[in-house]
């Protein structure tokens, strides 16, 4: 097995810093790496410039891919590239498109995960479709988000939508959401039922209201990793009550990836619910997590 992380920009023969402390575990645990060039990858769109300095395996090798997120697009260049190298990502571009963008899984979620409807648009969207769409949620709270991402650090003004049928604040925080993603808006939008999780703290910095969610990795249908996912807020002197892992296996076993996320929290009536999930490969490994607990239980498998 081999993992691949971005370079650094201003030191192209080492990981990027956001990767820095799991490339030095993975060296501990005597795990290859390769190294691919980020901005030849996404800015270029030259996808064997940025596998340049990846050593091929002639008899072929899985790899998993350590990154920032990528649109399915210049993943499938990635996989592509990296194949004729002979490693083979994880996950094919289907697979990682299957749980990056929310649509693509819903169905198999759906129940155990907020109410959902989306719309595929570019920045340009008529608040008329809007209104028509959100007309299900009969006035209730909803969050506004793209097919990965949302804004939840700017909650009130670019996220968290008070009422449904209160068109003046669905307009105002729509636009500024597509105002804030930009180039980076990822297919449409996605619209999202608020629902009363049990409460955690209050972000330090946005006002972001937390809630106890914990991410869970899953590889080859088995759960390698549970953890906290917000460094802030106390889950409860630090004797968590995990999530119970039997209650989300059925779904987990219908999940077309080998490797992806499922974000789960608790809500106030006492049920469990999936918030999202996520290619496992572009996830971030949230701060109290093990790190050598993680990649050692790639390895394992």
């Amino acid at each position: 097995m081999r993992i691949i992380f971005c370079s650094n920009y201003w030191n192209p023969l080492s990981p990027d810093s956001a990767y820095e402390a799991e490339s030095s575990i993975v060296e501990s645990l005597h795990l290859n790496y390769s190294l691919i060039n980020i901005e030849a990858l996404v800015e270029q769109e030259n996808a064997a410039r940025a596998v340049r300095k990846v050593e091929p395996a002639p008899t072929g090798e899985l790899a998993i891919y350590r990154g920032w997120m990528l649109k399915p697009h210049v993943y499938e260049r990635l996989y592509t590239t990296l194949a004729e190298k002979g490693l083979w990502l994880v996950n094919t571009p289907a697979a990682y498109t299957h749980c990056h963008y929310l649509p693509g899984s819903y169905h198999l979620i759906e129940g155990f995960t907020p109410r959902s409807i989306w719309l595929k648009t570019g920045p340009d969207i008529s608040i008329d479709a809007v209104m028509a769409a959100l007309h299900q949620f009969a006035g209730r709270p909803v969050i506004v988000k793209d097919f990965v991402k949302s804004r939840k650090h700017e909650w009130g003004e670019a996220c968290y939508i008070p009422s449904a049928s209160d068109r003046q604040s669905v307009e105002r925080v729509v636009t500024r959401f597509l105002q804030l993603q930009g180039a980076d808006l990822n297919e449409g939008l996605v619209f999202r039922e608020f629902v009363e999780f049990e409460p955690l703290t209050t972000h330090s910095k946005s006002g972001m209201p937390l809630i106890k969610e914990f991410r869970l990795f899953v590889l080859d249908g088995q759960i390698i990793s549970s953890t906290p996912y917000w460094e802030e807020g106390n889950y409860g002197n630090d004797k968590y009550e995990f999530p119970p892992i039997d209650l989300f296996d059925h779904v987990v076993q219908k999940i077309q990836s080998r490797f992806f996320t499922m974000d789960v929290a608790k809500k106030r009536d006492g049920a469990w619910n999936i918030v999202e999930l996520g290619d496992g490969q572009v996830a971030g490994l949230p701060a109290r997590a093990d790190t050598k607990a993680f990649y050692q239980a790639l390895i394992d498998l």
